[in-house]
């Protein structure tokens, strides 16, 4: 590889997946989450600019994460490399075109004839391009318009990756169209449907009125597949670096829907009477704060104790994409009892009953025990749900490889136990945590007031929440 001047200095792994890909047209990381694989994807960009290869990147990823790339990019990207950057729906100054140009748009947006007349216009005009595809398992689906849109802009693109730390999240077919946006050629199929017939055995199931639906029965010929994609990927498990730190941290951010902002403002006008009179006590105070974070949790406790819930909830729907993309055992940590049933009633549906425990005030003592140990040793209970004020002390769950906060409890103290339930000795794994936040609300501030160390008491309610609301 050539000399690069890297901003943070990079793992080994890392450096062996610049050196596999940096200068290949197409390439693949099926990177394990928590393995780096948005730095590889950035000091990539830096070399190519560096050799004059590339002047433009387009970075396509999920709306929970997209706008997340422009502090990886301050983060990673080499200070020899002037950069400007574009965020969709975001941005509005022009690009400096001295610079190397960045662009940054959402998923969703391709589905639509808007973002996908912007993604064209950038490639059409800047012929030396690199186009990335995160968290690739979003164009798997082969009939759906996001991906159809994707795989034809790809045609005009120089450069081509895709990032991804679990390719396959439901059958190897779940390959094609990922390996298709960076080339047809690299599988060698033309079409999807002679690219089953090679590797996947279908049953026809009658579904009434003389209709079929065509489903996998087994699958065949998977070494040559994987021999096939050793050709133009990188993959790495977080267990397979030695290097990487014991505790990685990372951040998913949505944004409320139009009915929870509405509603969350409305509430955020009373809060804020509340938190300036002196006179109201810690504790009301507290319930005006619990209300406005219920909000980005998906449902609102009312004054005569009923619950209200939004018709949709990012914070579920982001849950579960991470979910999708993982591989091993994760705990999923809930502030709220409403949430953790309906998390639970949800991993049920997808996964089945044997899937997933849960622990809460209203879980007696014996069913505790039996949800750790279920956790623990079966191979079928993949999820552990729970209250981190309940299960957060004491109990040992070094099963999991990832610890997701769906959302965080307000006690440093809390949040550290409940880290730590996976986090100890007999764990023999890296560990990724991730907290689903919401942003621009008393949510994203709770977090930031955990990461200072501060607790959530009647001096910072004073000193530091008007600010927050």
């Amino acid at each position: 590889m050539i000399k690069y001047k890297f901003k943070t200095k990079p793992y080994e792994h890392q450096i062996t997946a610049l050196q596999q890909s940096w200068n290949k047209k197409e390439y693949a990381w099926f990177m394990e989450m928590g393995t780096g694989k948005t730095k590889v994807a950035i000091d990539n960009i830096g070399i190519l600019n560096q050799q004059n290869l590339i002047d433009t990147a387009i970075i396509v990823a999920p709306k929970s994460v997209y706008l997340n790339w422009e502090d990886e990019i301050a983060n990673h990207l080499s200070d020899e490399i002037p950069y400007s950057i574009y965020s969709w729906n975001k941005s509005k100054k022009d690009i400096d075109t001295k610079n190397l140009k960045v662009y940054l748009i959402n998923t969703e947006a391709l589905s639509h004839k808007s973002g996908v007349l912007f993604v064209k216009e950038i490639l059409t005009k800047n012929l030396k391009s690199i186009f990335i595809i995160d968290e690739s398992t979003s164009i798997k689906n082969q009939g759906a318009s996001r991906t159809k849109n994707i795989l034809k802009l790809s045609q005009l693109a120089l450069y081509k990756r895709i990032l991804t730390g679990s390719p396959v999240t439901k059958s190897p077919l779940d390959l094609y169209t990922q390996c298709a946006f960076l080339s047809p050629e690299l599988l060698g199929f033309s079409s999807f449907y002679s690219f089953r017939a090679r590797y996947a055995v279908m049953d026809a199931v009658h579904v009434g009125n003389q209709r079929y639906i065509h489903i996998p029965k087994y699958y065949v010929n998977l070494d040559e597949l994987n021999s096939k994609l050793r050709t133009f990927s990188y993959r790495v498990r977080k267990d397979e670096c030695l290097d990487l730190p014991e505790k990685i941290k990372q951040l998913r951010t949505i944004q409320l829907t139009t009915e929870q902002r509405s509603v969350y403002n409305n509430l955020k006008e009373k809060a804020i009477a509340i938190m300036q009179d002196e006179s109201v006590s810690f504790t009301v105070k507290l319930v005006e704060l619990l209300r406005l974070h219920q909000i980005t949790n998906g449902f609102l406790k009312t004054d005569e104790g009923n619950i209200k819930e939004f018709e949709e909830n990012p914070k579920m729907d982001e849950l579960l994409n991470i979910l999708e993309q993982i591989e091993g055992k994760a705990i999923i940590w809930a502030n709220y009892v409403h949430n953790i049933e309906s998390i639970t009633s949800k991993l049920t549906e997808l996964y089945g009953k044997n899937s997933v425990v849960n622990i809460y005030g209203d879980v007696d003592a014996v069913k505790r025990k039996e949800a750790v140990h279920r956790f623990q040793n079966d191979p079928e209970c993949k999820f552990f749900v729970g209250n981190p004020s309940t299960g957060g002390f004491g109990l040992t769950l070094t099963a999991a490889s990832y610890v997701i906060y769906f959302s965080n409890n307000y006690n440093y103290e809390i949040r550290i136990q409940s880290e730590d339930r996976a986090h100890r000795i007999g764990q023999n794994k890296n560990v990724t945590y991730i907290d689903i936040v919401a942003k621009d609300t008393v949510d994203f501030h709770i977090m930031k007031a955990l990461q200072n160390k501060l607790q959530i008491s009647n001096k910072t309610l004073g000193e530091n929440v008007k600010n927050w609301i």
